[in-house]
């Protein structure tokens, strides 16, 4: 091996060292102190506030979207539970369209990759362009895009009654039987505090990430130790102006977490890609992905998928061009 490529290997080595490190303590940290603000904030006051049908809703919804960690698909879901709650429907876009793109552990990455005002600009991109979604869709008409077996409320719980005709086992999950028979009783078990609760869900979701993290800084180590500056800013620096539409489309299909596109993006930036098309990728990325559409084809419409499509490309599109046009 060459002396060039010896010290190629060795930059790319300290990167991924350097990231790594960074963006795992970063993760734990946010994610620890967002799961501490969920006790406070859970599922079911999010469900209730999102069913409020007056103006504050929009505005409540992307704030809500900003302090919940799920990812495109995660959101799913919990949109599903919100229309059978009959949540309404603008509200309802506001946090589908926000709650991937305003994950706080985007933004905090955000924060230490690009700086707080790239973060700031992100965060009020996103949160704006949401509230207008939504609001526009309600007003347009497309909660008529929703299809009605979306709405229909099926029993999830692992209690059925038995009958009495038939073998039966006594679930210890279950309180009561209709058939006579003793419940069963599980001796009760020592339960962790809150906190500790918390971390144990903080760790759980670190695990699940940590491939996708290492991923986008494993890429993005190797892109700043062995790509060539100029072919980057050849192809996607801040003069050519089809790089932005081009990243917010591939980021659709690409669909690697956003968690992994920003250690990605810091390294296409020192190499020379323009920090607006980098926003549109990881705006596409983040917003959308050909899992998530596969998924909201079990509620909506394609008149509704194709209006979800379009708010994402044009946020990523039009979020490309703003940044350029201001910084």
């Amino acid at each position: 091996m060459s002396n060039e490529m010896l010290a190629m290997a060795k930059e790319a080595l300290g990167m991924f060292a350097f990231l790594a490190t960074e963006l795992t303590i970063l993760f734990i940290v946010i994610s620890y102190l967002v799961g501490v603000l969920q006790l406070f904030i859970t599922p079911e006051k999010i469900q209730s506030i999102l069913s409020s049908k007056n103006g504050k809703g929009y505005v409540a919804a992307a704030l809500l979207g900003a302090i919940t960690p799920f990812c495109s698909c995660s959101t799913i879901p919990f949109l599903k539970g919100l229309l059978r709650a009959r949540a309404g429907f603008g509200p309802m876009m506001v946090f589908l369209f926000g709650s991937p793109l305003l994950n706080p552990v985007i933004i905090g990455l955000f924060v230490i990759t690009f700086g707080w005002q790239v973060a700031l600009f992100y965060f009020l991109v996103a949160m704006v362009v949401s509230v207008v979604a939504g609001y526009t869709l309600e007003k347009l008409g497309f909660e008529r895009y929703v299809k009605p077996e979306a709405y229909s409320t099926e029993s999830t719980s692992s209690c059925a009654k038995p009958s009495c005709s038939e073998p039966k086992e006594v679930e210890p999950s279950c309180a009561t039987t209709n058939c006579g028979e003793p419940k069963a009783i599980e001796p009760k078990k020592a339960q962790p505090n809150r906190w500790v609760k918390v971390w144990h869900a903080t760790f759980k979701d670190f695990k699940q990430v940590f491939p996708y993290l290492m991923l986008g800084v494993a890429i993005g180590s190797f892109i700043y130790g062995f790509i060539p500056t100029e072919l980057i800013a050849k192809y996607a620096g801040d003069g050519m102006w089809y790089a932005i539409p081009i990243a917010a489309i591939i980021g659709i299909p690409l669909y690697i977490r956003a968690e992994a596109v920003i250690p990605l993006s810091a390294a296409l930036v020192k190499k020379g890609m323009a920090l607006g098309s980098v926003m549109a990728l990881i705006i596409g990325s983040a917003g959308a992905s050909l899992t998530e559409v596969i998924l909201l084809k079990s509620i909506f419409k394609n008149q509704m998928i194709a209006a979800f499509l379009f708010v994402i490309i044009t946020m990523a599109i039009g979020a490309g061009f703003l940044y350029q046009a201001i910084f």
